[in-house]
């Protein structure tokens, strides 16, 4: 394919990235997740467009994903907050655990090859989309969230997956949240803090391990593309509250069910373009 050196055909580019930008951020405000489960196929379509070498592709794509994240999350989790639905204990005890399992995510996205790294993705999202799709609203594994060792291995697991993924933690969390006990809405407004403990460190890891390095496209600072972040990260900010008004004023069951579907087609796209 041709490269697109025509002012039309940056123009779409840069619709596209915006309109990327709309849709993550009503995402993250509505469903507690950071957007990356949207950018992050956007981006591994739109980077061979422009003769990015496939190795790097989805280290591009996850890389730049958690750039974006940064802001959105601080954005989406004031507003939760602000809501008084977030549990800031269960927080406070799953932050240590998940920034380590984020930098530890972070090595693995860095030494993984681009494949391997696509597959993960569309393997944990058709996960989580099953497990959100079929587990009725009150369906539970336990009351309450476990302490000790198994508290500490389910935050390195949300962060360390999270990373790797180039998600934010809401996209595991709210579905490992319902099932330990909190209600959906509780569950999406806590995890919409997760995206900050992960993708700050992630994204500092990915700009260092990136520096230098050949077959990255023009105006990038590691493996972060700055174009996709100042196009994708304005309209998810600005699209975020309303995602976070609309989490409030609809079915919890229609939210849990939206969740699953858009995770459904997700992962069969990445898993198609793989495959392909």
């Amino acid at each position: 394919m041709e490269h697109p050196t025509s002012l039309l055909s940056l123009f779409a580019l840069a619709a596209g990235m915006a309109a990327t930008g709309l849709f993550s951020g009503v995402l993250a405000g509505l469903l507690g997740v950071g957007g990356g489960i949207v950018i992050v196929p956007v981006l591994f379509n739109i980077l061979p467009i422009f003769g990015v070498p496939e190795a790097v592709q989805m280290k591009i794509a996850v890389a730049t994903s958690l750039a974006t994240i940064i802001p959105t999350s601080i954005i989406s989790a004031r507003k939760h907050f602000a809501k008084g639905t977030m549990d800031m204990a269960l927080l406070r005890s799953l932050a240590p655990a998940m920034f380590v399992g984020a930098l530890a995510g972070t090595v693995l996205a860095v030494v993984l090859k681009g494949p391997v790294l696509s597959g993960i993705f569309a393997a944990v999202a058709l996960l989580v989309a099953i497990n959100m799709g079929f587990a009725g609203l009150e369906w539970r594994l336990r009351q309450s969230m476990p302490p000790g060792l198994a508290r500490i291995g389910i935050g390195a697991g949300i962060g360390g997956f999270s990373a790797v993924m180039g998600i934010g933690g809401g996209t595991l969390g709210v579905p490992v949240l319902s099932m330990f006990g909190a209600n959906i809405r509780g569950a999406v407004s806590t995890s919409s803090a997760f995206g900050l403990i992960i993708a700050v460190p992630a994204t500092i890891g990915l700009v260092l391990a990136g520096l230098g390095v050949e077959g990255r496209p023009p105006y990038s600072l590691g493996w972060v593309s700055l174009i996709g972040f100042v196009l994708i990260a304005p309209a998810s900010i600005v699209a975020t509250p309303w995602g976070v008004a609309l989490a409030h004023s609809i079915s919890p069951l229609l939210l849990k069910r939206v969740f699953a579907v858009f995770l459904a087609l997700t992962s069969a796209r990445m898993a198609y373009s793989l495959l392909g």
